[in-house]
């Protein structure tokens, strides 16, 4: 083991942690410090001559805009266009009115519609969106913002239309469909208990009219939604599971949370109906407008056609994937040995399709292209500096993969852990998404060290690998980027530390319980 190797390959990802954490810089430049410092070790330290450092970089930077890039605009700028029409308002207004509950409630905006929209948008829209809706019903902020963290770690690996799944699998070598799969198999755990976590939330004294009152008992904040909750998890993760297996993970966390919020609004409405729920959870949600096929189906045109455009070219519809797989191009970008193929599909990739949907969903809304391009401009702009966060990391983890960074890290690790690696794969995970707020940078920071830790170990690479992801899980929910987004959306200032105060216990028990189901399960 090479004691001085090891530390000196993770200066970029001490670079990162400490310019993000101690001096609060800005994402995009600690992460350009990042791939800068990787090129000058690589190509000092580790001896790679300058045009393989320039051409792996370039890999990377392609890897990156191609398809990340173009799904991380594409998604975004779906919902700022439906924000923009005023379809998030009905959609909103829809599911507010399904329940006067308070803890049922909290499970559809939090769970299902925050699901749905990490599924559809990622990038903190499934927590500032859900937060802001709680906040607006008259949740307290913090346990407002608490649940919608509960909430979005689960679905994290499957977010932006699977991107953070794609990219882990790409980059690693492996198939994507296999490896959403084996992570969904790890996360079900946590899909199931997460609905009850947010129950236990909200029937706390999450209300300001309840703040005086003494907390409701354990058996009372469950009383006659325990079942609804566990439903909700199931009805989540069984069908996430089984489109990830045989379609693959860009619609998996989509179909899943469209099921919960079925599910879940079927058995909410018979609640309802008789007459069981505890009186002293009821709230007054604002009256919905009167809505009939024609105005929710325009609302929800958006998300509507990328469901259908993404299944009906997915491996579902062999003819038609197989017709638009030959408009794709393959190349080696890296001139050292053994380079990778990067495969560029021109048509049939889901940032393609997603722009599409988009456009033809904002003009059933009524936008002009005039607004469209509005938007979009407005969302390139927005999204510029996860722009150069992506690239400077793709480059990073690709001159660090090249050059043999990577392998000093994994091998220092492996010397160390030997045979009980598989303990602290979760953990690896958790800091890549606790310091960079991003499960796709996680991913792509250290699922090579968990690949070359599998390959040492002679373990199931998909299981390895999956592991990163099951910590992103909970690092999403500890993240400062993550609890700063939720604040920002109830309109609360330094709250940060009460905020993970709060989140803390329950990111810790998802950890300990992922490292023993790492540890049995490999």
């Amino acid at each position: 083991m090479d004691f001085i190797s090891f530390l000196l390959a993770l200066v970029p990802i001490l670079w990162l942690v400490v310019m993000l954490l101690l001096f609060k810089w800005p994402t995009w430049k600690a992460a350009i410090g990042s791939f800068v410092i990787a090129a000058a070790l690589a190509a000092t330290r580790w001896g790679m001559p300058v045009d393989q450092v320039a051409t792996a970089s370039l890999e990377g930077f392609l890897m990156a805009l191609w398809p990340i890039v173009l799904v991380i605009i594409a998604a975004v700028f779906t919902y700022n266009l439906c924000v923009k029409t005023g379809a998030m308002d009905v959609i909103s207004g829809m599911i507010t009115s399904i329940s006067s509950d308070r803890r049922i409630l909290a499970l559809l905006i939090a769970w299902c519609f925050g699901g749905f929209m990490e599924g559809m948008a990622g990038f903190g829209t499934a927590v500032a969106i859900p937060a802001g809706m709680l906040a607006a019903l008259g949740f307290s902020p913090i346990p407002a913002v608490l649940m919608c963290l509960l909430a979005n770690g689960v679905p994290t690996p499957y977010g932006s239309i699977g991107i953070p799944t794609v990219s882990l699998a790409n980059l690693v070598g492996l198939d994507a469909a296999q490896l959403a799969s084996v992570q969904m198999l790890q996360l079900a755990p946590f899909f199931i208990v997460a609905p009850l976590l947010i129950v236990y939330v909200a029937g706390g004294s999450s209300l300001p009219s309840l703040k005086d009152a003494p907390a409701p008992s354990l058996g009372q904040r469950f009383a006659g939604v325990a079942p609804i909750a566990l439903a909700s998890g199931a009805a989540f993760v069984v069908p996430a599971y089984l489109v990830a297996t045989f379609v693959g993970p860009e619609l998996s966390v989509v179909v899943g949370s469209i099921c919960a919020l079925a599910v879940t609004a079927v058995l909410a409405m018979r609640a309802e109906r008789s007459g069981k729920l505890d009186a002293r959870f009821h709230m007054e949600a604002p009256e919905a407008e009167d809505l009939d096929a024609g105005r929710a189906l325009k609302a929800w045109s958006c998300f509507i056609l990328i469901f259908v455009l993404l299944l009906g070219t997915s491996k579902l519809v062999p003819p038609v994937n197989a017709f638009l797989a030959q408009f794709a191009t393959s190349v080696q970008v890296f001139s050292g040995p053994n380079p990778g193929t990067l495969t560029f599909s021109w048509i049939n990739t889901p940032g393609v399709w997603i722009f599409l949907a988009a456009f033809a969903g904002g003009a059933i809304q009524g936008a002009s292209l005039k607004v469209m391009g509005e938007v979009l401009r407005d969302t390139v702009k927005q999204m510029m500096p996860t722009v150069i966060t992506m690239l400077s990391v793709l480059g990073c983890a690709k001159v660090m993969g090249y050059a043999g960074m990577i392998s000093s890290i994994s091998a220092f690790c492996i010397g160390v852990a030997g045979a009980f690696f598989p303990l602290v794969a979760p953990w690896i995970g958790m800091v890549g998404t606790f310091v960079t707020g991003s499960g796709t940078s996680s991913g792509m920071l250290f699922g090579p060290v968990q690949h070359e830790a599998a390959m040492a170990l002679s373990s199931d690479p998909y299981w390895m690998v999956a592991l990163n992801s099951l910590g992103v899980a909970a690092g999403k929910m500890l993240s400062p980027q993550t609890l700063a987004i939720g604040l920002a959306a109830v309109r609360v200032t330094g709250k940060d530390a009460e905020l993970l105060k709060a989140v803390l216990p329950f990111a810790l028990a998802f950890l300990a319980a992922m490292s023993a189901l790492a540890f049995f399960g490999a």
